[in-house]
């Protein structure tokens, strides 16, 4: 049984690691964030993303990557901070996720969009706000966010990027709506407030105070539980904090 999940585990890796979070980590994230929706606010949301749940349009970001039209996003899914600050000139000249999460929120808030682009830029503005609470979205600039950095992950060779993606949180063998359940658990009044109350730059600044924790790898680059076990905690909480911060967003546009 344990050979059997490593190889899965290993599998799921090679297909998704240019991914954020992976699918199971985007939909649990919008999953948790429609728990915390007033109703009135979700159903305006899903009559915009009909036929997709909040949870699944979570996913077409990465699986657009396939359609050369869209190829102008290439760069939307991450951006470079040195220092948990946002600085233009060191950023993809082709955009970057922080410019357009501010972009696309006011225009989705500004209205007068035809349904198809109003469904396409809310899908967007979805993926991206999920995505850079991924630590390694908010990467250094000289590492591609962790992708070059090679690893063995249960012996099995990939890179920190998509060990943070999907490797720990996959290994939990659980659903979406299974883990979505247990963390909403531990939402309170607090601690949503807490989340909502920074901004943008709070999200940068939290990303990169992780770094000494992502980056603590032995130097033989051989991890497997002992890496999960200490940064399961972490992935935890940036899937909590994402999923209330999306939640605030969609209520700010929507509500």
């Amino acid at each position: 049984m344990k050979k059997f999940l490593t190889t899965s585990i290993f599998l799921f890796l090679l297909i998704t690691q240019s991914f954020a979070w992976g699918q199971l980590g985007h939909y649990l994230i919008g999953y948790m964030a429609e728990k915390q929706l007033k109703k009135s606010v979700r159903k305006k949301v899903e009559k915009v993303l009909y036929p997709m749940s909040i949870g699944r349009s979570g996913t077409w970001m990465d699986e657009i990557k396939s359609d050369n039209s869209y190829d102008y996003a290439n760069s939307w899914h991450y951006l470079t901070s040195k220092n948990g600050e946002y600085e233009e000139s060191i950023q993809e000249k082709g955009g970057n996720a922080y410019a357009e999460i501010n972009r696309i929120k006011n225009k989705l808030k500004a209205g007068n969009l035809d349904p198809t682009q109003e469904a396409e830029m809310l899908k967007m503005l979805i993926h991206m706000v999920e995505d850079i609470h991924q630590p390694l979205h908010v990467g250094t600039g000289e590492d591609r966010g962790g992708n070059d950095v090679k690893v063995e992950y249960f012996g099995r060779a990939t890179n920190l990027h998509a060990v943070w993606d999907s490797g720990i949180i996959d290994g939990k063998a659980m659903s979406y709506s299974e883990i979505g359940d247990e963390l909403s658990r531990r939402l309170n009044k607090d601690l949503i407030a807490g989340y909502r109350a920074g901004g943008m730059d709070t999200w940068l600044a939290e990303a990169v105070a992780l770094r000494p924790s992502v980056y603590n790898i032995p130097e033989n680059k051989k991890i497997s539980y002992a890496y999960g076990y200490e940064n399961m905690p972490l992935i935890e909480e940036r899937l909590i904090a994402a999923s209330v911060r999306l939640a605030q967003i969609l209520e700010e546009i929507y509500g």
